[in-house]
């Protein structure tokens, strides 16, 4: 998130001024007539933009960068920087011969042509993630949500952790790797959760039993900081937000805005009303990682298991919806709200380049991912 986000101001019910949310995307770069990601990129890129000032950052990788809007009130404004962030992005890359391609994993991308990014701290990554780390050619989305209280993220990310598999499934876009298709929608973190500390977080009951495993983390020289826990939801180490991690990032920026505004609900529901899930149990969690692999699978056209049996996912985010209608109007998020419904009915980013895979099957597999790659490009602009 930008460096511009301040500590937020106490919130009324009305104005909401402590639930500012921000979103971060990372971006795959491709040669603009191969689409291919390039060994290396120039550090010229990663200049302040014309636009605002803002800077783009490096990955890990240097066929990625990352843009981050500044924390919003109003979701139309979050939508105008994050198309603006887009076009800006574009071209400050297509300076250099590139391309922006928004997904999960890069259709086409080899990882063994990886190369890190030359900066010290990705440097020491590599050192101690090894190969899991030039695996790590992966491009997800993080939406930052503001909570008055920093001190109640931790009990709001154990409560939120079984609406995150809902969230992944709607974000898929990740169905491809090394070239093939994998028979997953989103494959990105089955490739991530090789690293360490990622996945769904445990199920911390306070703040106090949070910073005794930092503590004991730091002290015995596995993590420099918290920024080095992954997990699919965490207290940002920076900001007095709770972060998403989980989520692939959305070719179309439309799904993008509309899977933030319905993290942004979900944390605004639970902070108002702490008896939603406060009993959230280890059998809560199980299922939750269950349903985690499930969305990975079968994106928005599976079904999430529950103690009262198997319910589709269009159906569970119904329910969410309507457990969350006070705070969907609130927040004046109805558009986005009714967005995720489409998304479900037509498919997310995963489904959509699967059906341009297969209309060109009869082509050989490159030519038709070659196809697959040029919809991304084209749709991350549109």
């Amino acid at each position: 998130m930008a460096s511009s986000l301040a500590a937020p101001p106490r919130a009324t019910a009305r104005s909401n001024h402590a639930f500012g949310f921000g979103i971060e995307e990372e971006y795959f770069l491709g040669n603009s007539e191969t689409l291919l990601p390039p060994e290396k990129t120039p550090e010229a890129i990663f200049r302040p933009l014309r636009f605002g000032g803002v800077r783009l950052e490096r990955e890990l990788l240097q066929s990625q960068l990352e843009i981050a809007t500044r924390p919003h009130l109003r979701t139309a404004e979050a939508r105008r920087e994050l198309l603006d962030l887009r076009v800006a992005a574009a071209q400050a890359v297509g300076e250099h011969g590139l391309r922006i391609l928004a997904c999960g994993t890069h259709p086409s991308a080899d990882w063994m042509d990886s190369v890190h990014s030359p900066k010290q701290r990705y440097r020491e990554l590599m050192e101690d993630l090894q190969m899991l780390g030039r695996r790590n050619m992966l491009c997800g989305m993080h939406v930052h949500v503001e909570v008055p209280d920093p001190a109640r993220r931790v009990e709001i990310m154990t409560r939120v952790t079984p609406y995150v598999p809902l969230l992944l499934a709607l974000s898929t876009s990740s169905p491809f790797w090394q070239g093939r298709a994998t028979g997953l929608k989103g494959y990105r973190l089955a490739a991530y959760d090789e690293l360490p500390r990622t996945g769904l977080p445990e199920l911390f009951a306070s703040e106090r039993e949070y910073a005794d495993y930092l503590g004991a983390m730091r002290l015995s020289g596995a993590i420099e900081d918290a920024s080095h826990v992954w997990w699919s939801v965490r207290p940002s180490p920076k900001y007095p937000t709770l972060e998403l991690r989980a989520t692939d990032c959305c070719t179309r920026a439309e799904d993008a805005i509309s899977i933030a505004a319905l993290y942004r609900a979900l944390v605004f529901h639970l902070y108002r009303n702490p008896n939603v899930n406060k009993d959230v149990s280890t059998v809560d969690r199980a299922l939750a990682v269950e349903n985690k692999w499930r969305a990975q699978r079968y994106g928005v056209d599976g079904s999430f298991v529950t103690q009262s049996g198997a319910v589709k996912v269009g159906d569970f985010l119904d329910r969410v919806v309507e457990q969350l209608g006070a705070d969907v109007d609130m927040l004046e998020c109805d558009t986005e709200i009714a967005h995720c419904r489409r998304i479900v009915t037509q498919g997310s980013s995963a489904d959509m380049q699967l059906g341009v895979f297969t209309r060109y099957e009869a082509c050989e597999t490159e030519a038709a991912l070659q196809y697959v790659n040029r919809w991304i490009a084209d749709t991350t602009l549109a």
